[in-house]
């Protein structure tokens, strides 16, 4: 696999010397494990092969594999998050430990701590003393993956799309280059997130780094009027001057196109061809 290549990979990372799970973007495993969580979304990760993201040793099995073959690699310490620093364990009293957490029944063997600021587990409790390991929570451990590349994404659109939602949580961006300029329409989900500001800054330099030709990058906000997105029936519908069903829908942008597909309850993914198919074909059935 090419460095700079961004894929869609499922993974299940368990421990290599107790053979635990420990994560999963499979929602049929997480249950048969029962690691399942209520409210998560399970998809495919979204990475870029070589982008320095993920552990050393998943990085490599990354890049030599194949796209739609399930995979399996044992990591040892040094290519995951290291061995454990023995000057990373402290050992503090109860009384300091108490006045740090809010709630003293949330503690066990295991729990995340915050001791003035610095995060950490809870690995020792007993003779009015506990330690506190600040070491990553699988620094010496031997970790297996068994993964496989769901496909790789082509094209710059398709890219972006990728990285964007990977990075943010929301879907139904607006993407479009006009040369290498790159517009982006912002989902109305992301319009009420407190963190999409600074978030902005950061979307830009992963774009960058991962699509070495996007020049300038503008972001669009759409505010719609209460009600948009409502169903509007047949019966309800003003046929008017300014309904026309013979437009040329392909003469609107790709963001248009995927906002108009909403409205009306289709599907927004895929090429500006296949937007504009659906709409067009909607407005034969009508």
């Amino acid at each position: 696999m090419e460095e700079g290549t961004i894929i869609h990979v499922d993974y299940e990372l368990y421990n290599g010397e107790t053979g635990t799970i420990i994560e999963t973007t499979r929602e049929e495993v997480a249950k048969e494990h029962e690691i399942h969580q209520v409210g998560r979304t399970y998809s495919p990760m979204v990475c870029i092969v070589g982008g320095g993201m993920l552990i050393a040793g998943f990085e490599e099995a990354l890049a030599g594999a194949k796209v739609g073959k399930e995979t399996e690699c044992t990591i040892a310490p040094e290519d995951g998050y290291g061995e454990k620093d023995s000057e990373l364990i402290d050992t503090i009293s109860i009384d300091k430990l108490l006045q740090s957490v809010k709630d003293p029944k949330s503690l066990y063997i295991g729990a995340p701590v915050n001791i003035a600021g610095k995060q950490g587990t809870l690995s020792y409790l007993a003779a009015g003393r506990a330690r506190i390991d600040y070491n990553h929570p699988m620094a010496g451990k031997t970790l297996k993956y068994n993964f496989k590349i769901i496909a790789v994404v082509e094209g710059k659109e398709e890219k972006v799309t990728a990285l964007l939602e990977s990075n943010t949580g929301h879907t139904d961006f607006g993407v479009e280059f006009t040369g290498d300029d790159l517009a982006i329409t912002l989902p109305q989900t992301m319009l009420f997130d407190t963190n999409a500001a600074m978030l902005k800054f950061r979307l830009v330099t992963i774009i960058r780094d991962a699509i070495t030709d996007v020049s300038k990058v503008s972001f669009v906000e759409v505010h719609e009027p209460r009600g948009f997105g409502v169903e509007e029936t047949e019966e309800e519908h003003v046929h008017d001057e300014n309904c026309n069903h013979d437009e040329d829908l392909s003469s609107l942008s790709v963001a248009e196109l995927k906002e108009r597909c909403k409205a009306a309850g289709l599907p927004i993914g895929g090429k500006k061809a296949d937007l504009v198919d659906r709409l067009s074909q909607q407005d034969e059935e009508e």
